[in-house]
């Protein structure tokens, strides 16, 4: 297993919490995580569904969902940034 990271960013971390460590199995990417915490149904089924617009960074570096994650990660979801 390897061993993450989670954080999460304005309008999730306010749902969510902050941050969690999590173990997922070696080969996972950014995409079967998040398919993961989906699984988990209440809050995170309803702000990480697939119809929703959420982004992800590996590492503080902005990430594709095909991303395979190694031991260490950080991976941080946020809604998209508007500016005014």
């Amino acid at each position: 297993m390897l061993n993450i990271r989670l954080r999460y960013f304005a309008s999730l971390r306010e749902a969510l919490g902050a941050e969690e460590a999590l173990a997922v199995a070696p080969g996972t990417t950014v995409a079967a995580l998040r398919d993961g915490l989906i699984a988990r149904g209440g809050a995170h089924a309803e702000l990480l569904a697939r119809g929703r617009a959420v982004r992800c960074a590996v590492n503080r570096q902005m990430a594709e969902e095909s991303v395979a994650l190694a031991e260490g990660a950080e991976v941080a979801f946020f809604p998209p940034v508007t500016g005014g």
